[in-house]
């Protein structure tokens, strides 16, 4: 078939011609944005899930809800930087709602409050003099300027959402890969938010990332679990997966056969990256105007092929000989989570050895803990192919600690 009009999208984060069973999650952000825009409070969203099930397709569908609705919405994506980085990032973004919500010259005595405090929020990125946020509002006194990251983001939400109310818009603040906020981020984002809704006013949060957030948040401020909801999304159920692959091609004028469907949902178990890397190639293969049983088998190779070259395997390429070890020893103990001295077991170390190793695949977002002394791998049928990647396990010796009064590599 024609690749130019080949509708399935395996890019990460791509919208698929065909986002299907997220209804719940975005039903529950409209009324959020609802309840805030009527003078209400709700629970912020945090949507968590494993990689490849569509965490970001949500959340750029969230922020068209809020488009729609005439919220300004700030888009950030986490990454393990500093306090001075994540302060620019999120003034320079802050700085481009404030002038979206109202051109400077219309200003209203609130706005320059707001735009005061931004300012100095600003200003501890600024003390070397390479970098200013591009603008002469002079700082305000006494608000946003504590040098305390999470009080001087309470001052700054506080003044921005008020000058919003005022303007009758609201703002959304989205961050993808929550998991990768360093703790203080983290504690400084939800105690902000927890001042704005004490306040009642139209500036919420979405986040997405990893199983484990609403862990992190919780460790990062106990009220954490009654400001946000915390949805977990997975695999299509079948229903949804039929519809996320027939849909694409029918809008093209294809049609796929019944047995190649049942198929493809069996062979992708509903997950809509896998779905979108599987139909990619089904239609690579196909010719006619139908997609058949026989094209989806024959697609399987380069599937898996791909999905191999690139999703998985940019993930163990990261990973140390060490780290290589533990995850092929999880992967031999199946998909299920498992517990660490039994990964420990087979790798024939002790829980203590190995632990390290445990948590650094944790911070990499390889691994969560979906319970006490258990962890899992974040990306689906991971195990599987770690038993291909690495076939034997190959432990690495551990090394010596050189002793107080030789140098190392001495007996």
């Amino acid at each position: 078939m024609d690749s130019i009009r080949n509708p399935y999208t395996p890019n990460a984060g791509a919208r698929p011609e065909a986002v299907v069973g997220r209804e719940v999650q975005t039903r529950a952000f409209e009324v959020l944005l609802q309840r805030l825009e009527t003078g209400r409070t709700s629970q912020s969203l945090v949507i968590t899930g494993l990689r490849g099930v569509g965490k970001t397709v949500l959340l750029n569908e969230l922020r068209s809800i809020a488009l729609d609705r005439n919220w300004n919405v700030i888009e950030l994506e986490a990454s393990k930087s500093d306090e001075s980085a994540f302060r620019k990032t999120l003034a320079t973004r802050m700085k481009a709602a404030l002038l979206q919500l109202s051109p400077r010259a219309r200003w209203s005595r609130r706005f320059e409050r707001a735009g005061g405090a931004l300012s100095a929020f600003a200003v501890s990125v600024d003390v070397d003099g390479t970098w200013s946020l591009g603008w002469n509002v002079p700082p305000s006194e006494g608000i946003a300027d504590h040098g305390d990251l999470a009080l001087d983001l309470t001052d700054l939400l506080v003044e921005v959402g008020t000058a919003a109310r005022e303007a009758d818009r609201g703002i959304v603040i989205s961050i993808d890969e929550v998991q990768f906020l360093k703790r203080p981020q983290l504690e400084a984002i939800i105690q902000a938010i927890h001042k704005t809704v004490q306040r009642k006013l139209p500036i919420t949060f979405v986040g997405a990332g990893l199983p484990q957030i609403a862990e992190l948040a919780g460790d990062a401020k106990s009220y954490a679990e009654r400001l946000f909801k915390f949805p977990a999304i997975g695999s299509l159920d079948e229903d949804d997966a039929v519809e996320a692959i027939r849909g694409p091609a029918q809008a093209e004028g294809v049609e796929w056969d019944e047995l190649a469907i049942r198929f493809a949902v069996r062979v992708t178990k509903g997950y809509p990256y896998f779905i979108q890397e599987l139909g990619y190639q089904a239609w690579e293969i196909a010719t006619g105007d139908s997609i058949t049983l026989e094209a989806v088998q024959m697609a399987v190779e380069a599937y898996e092929a791909k999905l191999d070259s690139s999703f998985f395997r940019v993930r163990l390429d990261r990973a140390t000989p060490l780290q290589t070890a533990y995850m092929r020893a999880m992967a031999q103990l199946g998909p299920e989570p498992q517990k660490a001295a039994d990964v420990a077991s087979i790798m024939g170390r002790e829980s203590t050895q190995v632990g390290p190793t445990r948590a650094e695949l944790i911070d990499m977002g390889l691994l969560y803990t979906p319970e006490h002394g258990y962890a899992a791998f974040t990306v689906p049928d991971f195990d599987r192919y770690m038993m291909r990647a690495v076939p034997e396990l190959v432990v690495p010796e551990v090394r010596r600690r050189a002793s107080r009064n030789k140098p190392i590599g001495e007996e």
